[in-house]
Formats: C-alpha cells, sequence, structure tokens
C-alpha cells in the first residue's frame, strides 16, 4: 500500500489532479492493537464519502500464528473486506485475468512459459454481496456439526449477469480462440438449487443481449478448461464462492496472486484490491510482488475516470498497465514469486519510473 500511495502522488504531480487522501489503518494487525474492533469507529462513513476506496492486504497471525478472529468469529478485516462489499453494494467482482508477453509461471516450482500470452484475456466477474458469505451459519454446541447457508436471490443474480453482458460488449474483442463476444455462466445447477436460480436470472438478462453468445458450464469443468482452454472464455459470470475459488485458480494463467487485481464495483460505489492476501511471513522482508497492488490503483484510476469523465485518469491507468507490461516483457525487475531476484521496493520503483516517462 505505502507504494501504491506513491504512485498515486506521482499520478497527481503528473496530471495536475488534486487526490485528498483519507488513509485508514484496519485489519488483524489492528484488532490485536485495540482489542475490539478491526478498524476506528466512523470507518464505514468515511468509506462511504469516498469516490474511491484502495484496500490493502488486511490479515494478520495472532501469538497462535493462525489468522486472528474477532469474538464473533469473523476474520479480523471483515470489516473493510465483506464489510464494505455489503454495506457500500459492491455487487460484482471484476477479476481480470490476462497474460502479459514474457509471463513465466512457478508451476511444480520450475518457472517456463506454459501459455501463450494471447490465449489468455478474459473476465471473471462474480456476484459479491451474498451467497455462502452471507454470513448465516450456526456450529453446534457440541462441535459436531456446522451449517453455512447459501443465499441466492434473482435481483442480485440479475444484476450481476447484466454486468456481466454489459462488459462483453463494451469489450468487443471477444474470446482469444474465436473472437464472439461471449459470456460464459459458470454453475453447478444439475445438482444446486441455488445455480437452477442464477441460471434463470442469466438466461432472462441473455435475451437483451442477442449479439453476446451464451455459455454455460458447469463449475467443476471449468476448473479443468479454464487452465487447458483458456482462448474459449471472454467474459465469465458466477456466484460468490465458485467465482473466489475460481479466479485464484485462474490466476496461475497470468503469473500467479502477484499478477492478479480485484475490482469491488456497485452503482455508486468501488474499492480495488489485491487478491492475493497478506502474507505475514514476507512482512518487512521486501520480497512480496507489488505490481497487484499497482494495478489496482489503475484500475481504480480508471473507474474514476469513466465516472468524471477525466482523460487524464484514464491516460494514467493505461501507463500503468502500459509500465508493468513492459517490466515483464523485460523480464527484469521482478520478485521471486515471477522467476526474478529483485525486491519490492526495486519493482515498484521501476513500475513508478516507466509511468512518469509515459506520463511527462
Amino acid at each position: 500500500m505505502s507504494e501504491a500511495r506513491a504512485l498515486v502522488d506521482l499520478v497527481a504531480r503528473a496530471t495536475g489532479i488534486g487526490f485528498a487522501l483519507d488513509e485508514i489503518a484496519c485489519g488483524g494487525k489492528f484488532f490485536l492493537e485495540h482489542g475490539t474492533r478491526d478498524w476506528p469507529e466512523g470507518a464505514e462513513a468515511r468509506c462511504a464519502a469516498a469516490d474511491a476506496i484502495l484496500l490493502g492486504a488486511v490479515g494478520w497471525n495472532g501469538p497462535a500464528g493462525t489468522p486472528v478472529n474477532m469474538a464473533d468469529g469473523k476474520m479480523a478485516g471483515w470489516s473493510p473486506v465483506i464489510g464494505n462489499r455489503i454495506k457500500l453494494d459492491l455487487f460484482a467482482n471484476i477479476r481480470p485475468v490476462k497474460c502479459l508477453p514474457g509471463t513465466k509461471h512457478g508451476i511444480s516450482g520450475r518457472f517456463a512459459s506454459v501459455w501463450q500470452p494471447e490465449s489468455v484475456d478474459m473476465v471473471i466477474i462474480r456476484e459479491n454481496t451474498e451467497g455462502l458469505y452471507s454470513g448465516i451459519g450456526e456450529r453446534a454446541a457440541d462441535g459436531s456439526r456446522a451449517t453455512d447457508t447459501r443465499v441466492i436471490t434473482r435481483r442480485a443474480s440479475t444484476r450481476v449477469c447484466k454486468a456481466a453482458f454489459e462488459l462483453a460488449r463494451r469489450r468487443g474483442r471477444g474470446a482469444p480462440g474465436d473472437h464472439k463476444k461471449r459470456v460464459t455462466c459458470i454453475v453447478k445447477h444439475n445438482v444446486l438449487t441455488g445455480c437452477k436460480l442464477f441460471l434463470d436470472a442469466y438466461r432472462e438478462v441473455a435475451r437483451d443481449y442477442p449479439d453476446v453468445e451464451q455459455d454455460i458450464a458447469i463449475v467443476d469443468s471449468f476448473a479443468m478448461f479454464v487452465l487447458t482452454q483458456p482462448e474459449r472464455f471472454d467474459v465469465c459470470v458466477t456466484t460468490n464462492m465458485f467465482g473466489d475459488i475460481l479466479t485464484d485458480l485462474a490466476s496461475v494463467l497470468q503469473g500467479g496472486m502477484g499478477m492478479a487485481v480485484g475490482c469491488n464495483v456497485g452503482d455508486d460505489h468501488a474499492m480495488f484490491e489485491p487478491i492475493h492476501g497478506s502474507a505475514p511471513p514476507l512482512a518487512g522482508k521486501d520480497r512480496a510482488n507489488p505490481m497487484a497492488m499497482m494495478l489496482a490503483t489503475g484500475e481504480a484510476f480508471a473507474w474514476l475516470g469513466q465516472r468524471h469523465v477525466d482523460p487524464r485518469l484514464t491516460q494514467a491507468h493505461a501507463a500503468i498497465d502500459a509500465a508493468v507490461a513492459a517490466i515483464v516483457a523485460a523480464g527484469a525487475p521482478l520478485t521471486g514469486d515471477l522467476g526474478g531476484t529483485a525486491g519490492s521496493r526495486e519493482v515498484a520503483r521501476a513500475i513508478r519510473d516507466g509511468v512518469t516517462a509515459r506520463l511527462t
């Protein structure tokens, strides 16, 4: 996050845009220090007042070496992550999956080019406010049983499916394999009632988009095909938990979690984050990949640029994407997860240098 803050300051200087930044400490470390909350009093209102939110990784380990939970059983960090998604109605979690030329994949510990970059260019959208994250569940006092209730509503399913079809239409380029605009609905409708409702909503929305091809995938087969035939996919839409798992899997196609961005978008608010979560063992060691956080900052500029019709923000987004792509193509400087030897700060500086060159 500190590197992203420096990137925001750089863009402000280069474009002449003034940003009023409000920093809110939160997460597991905050909870350990304060004991009752995972962010300060009044933080919800401060988030609601923002034009856009950048969220850093919030998890932290407690004395036992395991992630910190609050008294109600929720992870310490629930408020800024899940809480913001629900209370700000950030109903679409949009995760682009694109393989940059030069990307090497650390499968089985061996770094090699596995996929052709031109074969991987999709976006996975998951419903972001309900499903298994609804927070409805119970655990028997004797520890013999636990239940989590998955909530799927027609309203939430309809609006996220509409967002997927709108994105497929805006992208325009279609799936890499055949260049057809396509929305793939990922469900388990042969077994799960909620998925049957989600699919019904998908089909109803699809009637309004005759120019976009319909495609239905069973979630377990999609998990195979997304890695073996990624060129088939353009925009994909699914329920909350399925999408959470599948986007982490799909990050393998783009070089791992250090390259993966999550955009939590609603009608009036948006929050942008790296999807990799925290890594306490790497804290303070200058080893974590900063690219996902920097790319998330770029996505925030893109959203703000569209919302405020400001081409300077759109240009900043393009400059950040191009700077990252140039570094990956050159093969340096890269952190260890991408097969390099550079530290976090060196990579972040190189990105900012690239952005500066493109904006001045």
